[in-house]
């Protein structure tokens, strides 16, 4: 097993970053005047450590800065360097050992949404001019900047040629104009869904990254949505046209008035891809002056409380069970979505932290077990952070690529919304399915290298025939049938955020949610006419009750003659014709 080392968190530290900096070299830079030493200086007044030049389908204005650079530096060599000429070269070295900069491009794809791509330092510009005839940038035109240019390649073939060049793949202010997670576009939910989960996609730049609650775009792409499982990496950058505020139109951004803070071991590219690539969620932030509070990721995680990926435990104790409440939740985050555990101390966002007491020791009893009892190993990563002066143990679980994971050889724990269960017959068969899945891919990625598969004829999914909404809500449970068999009643319950269907479900085996629906079914199933249900056309209310800081919600579903049952339906599975029993702070 590969557990990263908790020293690395230590040597890092936070770099503000605006990886979304136009040059001349965009058609639609609003004051072309301007050079690229400029741009630079600016970055440094506004205390920029790392930025990126993305230009509009075109690398020509990283291109003219080297350039510039290797023209100085021949002068030099020829020791014919005149004193503005030599001051220059000097500043632009002076600069570059104090910011990193990135080579980049926007690239403009189907529907007119705008993806970034970053490169390292090192990469040849002929490779990325390459890559952008590859995304159908015509050979004339490589040089104009043209927003406009562009607009024939599939966003999801976008994100793989990028991706297998070596970049780093961000969906430029996806939540606004030309952003792929913009809402009020007519197109269907699975392409949106597609654009904004891609495997070959890494980070959504989005527009309100400083604000709090359900209504920002990384609360939305926070991996607790149905449809949306993936968390995503959210940043911020200003996509600033201008060297400075436009201070007639306050949203025409200048260098650096939308900044991310990046928390790095070195200031670096391949740092930042690693960033991306991993699901530590708590190393990006939004940049804050010096006189306002740090970012508190653990205070936050406590106010958005235990959930599909994200639960706390006072200790991990083993006399007291606790250390297999750790466990059976590390196998169920693998078996799931992935997530988040916070050890010594309690989802209670007012409650005083407990703490971690012989820290070391703790954490090499943990990795130990982990080691010794879930299979197959599992790659996980432990930090230690500090809380309110005392030490916390955080682990992150990836979504595990070798389903299904066990808990001591057998014990197979699955999460349902915040709790942890022991997975039924039908969750393993989907499980194992899911594994097999895994290792066909991996075995096509293997045949694939060794023979070129050709994907120019495939369909992009913008282009495929939509799949039809489904009405069902996309959290909670369905209670499809029951039968008796022997005395004994056995339910089908359907799962709504997966869609799994599990059969033979009993009183006894049933685990709370499920418990509670079967009940209720029991209770509705013979009275629906005399039940006091709030209806809305064919749609009704059963029950509307609060669980712990979430609402949840009853439904019924009347179809001719027949009706549909949902129970502990959440707020984020709430959509369409069922928002009309919910209030607007409830849904998104």
């Amino acid at each position: 097993m590969n557990i990263n080392n908790r020293t690395i968190k230590k040597n890092r530290q936070f770099y503000a970053m605006d990886i979304h900096v136009h040059t001349p070299a965009s058609l639609d830079y609003q004051t072309p005047e301007v050079t690229n030493l400029e741009i630079l200086q600016k970055a440094e007044s506004r205390g920029l450590e790392i930025i990126a030049f993305a230009d509009h389908n075109t690398i020509a204005g990283y291109q003219k800065l080297k350039d510039e650079i290797e023209q100085l530096e021949l002068l030099e060599k020829l020791n014919r360097l005149l004193p503005e000429e030599r001051s220059r070269l000097l500043e632009y070295r002076r600069l570059l050992k104090k910011i990193l900069l990135l080579p980049g491009i926007e690239f403009t794809a189907t529907f007119g949404f705008h993806i970034i791509g970053l490169f390292s330092p090192e990469k040849n510009l002929r490779e990325i001019e390459h890559l952008l005839l590859d995304l159908s940038i015509p050979p004339n035109q490589l040089d104009r900047g043209d927003p406009a240019i562009g607009s024939s390649v599939d966003v999801i073939r976008a994100y793989q040629l990028i991706n297998d060049a070596g970049g780093i793949v961000i969906a430029a202010h996806a939540n606004s104009t030309n952003g792929v997670a913009m809402r009020g576009i007519n197109f269907g939910g699975q392409t949106r869904i597609a654009y904004t989960q891609d495997k070959n996609l890494h980070a959504l730049e989005v527009t309100d990254l400083e604000l709090k609650g359900s209504r920002s775009t990384a609360d939305f792409f926070n991996g607790t949505k149905p449809e949306y499982p993936r968390r995503m990496h959210c940043i911020q950058g200003s996509d600033c046209h201008r060297l400075n505020t436009d201070s007639t139109r306050k949203k025409n951004l200048g260098i650096g008035d939308r900044v991310t803070d990046v928390s790095l071991p070195e200031l670096s590219f391949d740092a930042l891809q690693e960033l991306f690539l991993s699901n530590d969620f708590s190393r990006t932030r939004p940049h804050r002056h010096t006189e306002e509070p740090a970012f508190d990721f653990v205070q936050a995680a406590r106010d958005e409380g235990s959930n599909i990926i994200q639960d706390f435990h006072e200790s991990m104790s083993i006399r007291s069970g606790k250390l297999y409440a750790v466990l059976s939740d590390i196998c169920a985050f693998a078996n799931t979505n992935g997530g988040s555990l916070f050890v010594g101390l309690s989802s209670d966002p007012h409650a005083d932290p407990v703490g971690v007491p012989n820290l070391e020791p703790s954490i090499k009893q943990l990795e130990k077990e982990v080691q010794n009892r879930i299979s197959p190993p599992l790659k996980l990563t432990i930090e230690t952070q500090k809380f309110k002066g005392l030490d916390i143990i955080r682990i992150l679980i990836p979504r595990g690529e070798e389903a299904p994971y066990a808990l001591d050889d057998y014990k197979i724990y699955v999460r349902d919304e915040n709790e942890t269960n022991i997975a039924v017959r039908d969750e393993i068969v989907t499980l194992v399915n899911r594994g097999l899945q895994s290792h066909s891919q991996l075995q096509l990625i293997i045949t694939d290298s060794l023979t070129p598969l050709k994907v120019e004829n495939t369909i992009p999914p913008s282009q495929q025939p939509e799949k039809t909404e489904s009405e069902d809500p996309r959290t909670g449970v369905e209670v499809i049938t029951s039968v008796v068999r022997g005395g004994k009643s056995f339910f089908t319950v359907r799962d709504l955020r997966n869609g799994n269907i599990v059969k033979n479900v009993t009183q006894a085996s049933a685990r709370r949610l499920w418990h509670y629906a079967i009940t209720r079914y029991g209770e509705i199933i013979s009275s629906v006419a005399s039940s006091d249900i709030q209806w809305r056309g064919n749609y009704g209310l059963l029950k509307q009750y609060a669980q712990g800081k979430t609402q949840h919600y009853d439904f019924i579903l009347r179809n001719g003659e027949s009706y549909r049952f949902f129970f502990g339906v959440t707020p984020d599975g709430i959509h369409g014709n069922w928002k009309v029993f919910a209030s607007d702070e409830d849904t998104i």
